[in-house]
């Protein structure tokens, strides 16, 4: 990507043991994620051999409805169940995400405390898990923040042989329909990338804002009509 003269690079980070809903608001929606106690945020990201701008994406509420591909996605896993509560990473979990990053070929996480503090179910912010059962074998999990205003994606994992399910994208789903039902008004999913890159599956949802660094949100573009697509995390 071509850099103006004026163009200012952004790359900052912090610790934090405790943020209140109202802070994790205001983090968020000045462009911040966190990965356990250590909150972040910068402009720029390497994809391939390329430089590109980094775009986080929240999605408006009120401007949401779902697409013909997220409703079959939904329709299609109506013989799951799901649990919401608090966050408590058990066994089967660390054992499903083992699994799970084994679909990363470049750099895969060694662990999901990479992605949540080791005393998330108290630090830094209230986080809650999807669990998601065929009968009573867990398929997947995700794990999001709860802000005054807001709900956050956090991680998700889904077991690599169930990928025709789209569980990434239900999971998703199924924590925007959480935020919905509790009255937030955005559903952070994350970063994404200027131009193509793996993460545009984020961007295919309606309602969905781009964070522009200047301190505003700009709403993107009507998302491709192909947006029930499978994702590989949050």
């Amino acid at each position: 990507m071509l850099l103006g003269a004026d163009f200012e690079y952004i790359n900052q980070a912090f610790e934090a043991d405790r943020v209140t809903p109202a802070q994790l608001d205001t983090l968020l929606a000045n462009g911040w994620r966190h990965f356990g106690t250590h909150f972040f945020r910068y402009n720029l990201g390497m994809v391939g051999d390329d430089i590109r701008l980094v775009t986080p994406l929240r999605i408006r509420l009120s401007d949401f409805s779902f697409s013909k591909s997220q409703r079959r996605v939904l329709r299609e896993n109506l013989d799951l169940e799901i649990s919401i509560e608090p966050l408590a990473v058990d066994q089967a979990a660390e054992e499903m995400f083992g699994r799970h990053k084994q679909r990363f070929g470049y750099h895969p996480p060694e662990s999901i405390y990479e992605f949540l503090s080791p005393n998330a179910d108290v630090s830094p912010c209230e986080t809650k898990q999807i669990r998601v059962f065929d009968r009573d074998h867990l398929v997947a999990v995700s794990y999001f923040d709860l802000g005054s205003r807001c709900c956050s994606g956090v991680y998700a994992i889904f077991e690599p042989g169930e990928s025709n399910r789209s569980l990434g994208i239900f999971t998703m789903l199924k924590e925007i329909e959480f935020a919905i039902m509790n009255g937030k008004e955005f559903y952070y999913q994350g970063y994404a990338y200027e131009g193509e890159s793996f993460y545009d599956y984020k961007k295919r949802f309606r309602g969905t804002e781009f964070f522009g660094w200047d301190g505003n949100w700009v709403t993107l573009s009507e998302p491709p009509a192909s947006a029930g697509g499978q994702s590989p995390s949050c």
